[in-house]
């Protein structure tokens, strides 16, 4: 599904298992671009994946493909994925969602492109903007896919045992460009946050913590 034309947009961050704050947000007359992690870690997975159905079936949204989705996807085709929130997931899938969400998440674009706005879960490349294979990698994931599922890290971990990410890519957004993204929450006072990088582009991040002891965060915007 591409982004219909002319439409008013809404732009919702990391779900993360947070149904009841995600169908509130899905209530409205706006085209859906959900910025992906729909699953893992919060109260209600399931819940969450059906509102995202529901928007597709409508043709009234669409979602990226995260990395939590993606984990889930592979743990679903039988791949050995180590992490304790998405065995949570599994166990807690109806049989009757397992097929549907592995194809649905296997359709998820990786990033997505609309004049001056760009969609991305993790994080820009300016290579994106001249790569069209953006579905799901069906292999090892090439650098610019890692980098839309992951983020920009330093190959280190932190006290927590997450990787360390970076926002130097921020200062590759063209001028005049502006990327909304999920995935690394910096925000600091509960609402999404932006930042102008070098090159003259803007990012803003949308994960304010929805499923994790936060809560869930969206931004309207009208063609124009």
């Amino acid at each position: 599904m591409v982004i219909p034309s002319g439409a008013k947009l809404r732009i919702i961050g990391d779900v993360h298992g947070d149904a009841r704050a995600f169908a509130i947000a899905a209530e409205t007359d706006r085209f859906v671009i959900q910025l992906g992690d729909l699953v893992d870690d919060g109260p209600d997975t399931p819940g969450a994946l059906r509102v995202m159905f529901r928007l597709l079936h409508e043709k009234r949204g669409l979602f990226l493909l995260g990395n939590h989705d993606y984990k889930l996807a592979r743990a679903l085709r039988g791949d050995n994925v180590r992490n304790g929130a998405t065995a949570r997931t599994l166990d807690e899938l109806p049989a009757d969602l397992r097929d549907l969400t592995f194809e649905t998440i296997l359709a998820a674009p990786l990033w997505l492109a609309s004049g001056p706005l760009f969609f991305v879960h993790g994080a820009f490349q300016p290579g994106m903007l001249d790569m069209s294979q953006t579905s799901f990698p069906t292999g090892r994931p090439c650098p610019l896919a890692a980098f839309a599922l992951y983020g920009q890290t330093t190959g280190r971990v932190t006290g927590a045992g997450r990787p360390e990410r970076l926002l130097r890519w921020i200062d590759d957004i063209p001028e005049g460009m502006t990327v909304y993204a999920g995935h690394d929450q910096r925000s600091t006072d509960g609402r999404p946050y932006v930042r102008t990088g070098k090159a003259g582009g803007t990012a803003i991040l949308l994960d304010t913590g929805a499923g994790k002891g936060g809560h869930l965060s969206w931004i309207d915007i009208d063609p124009g």
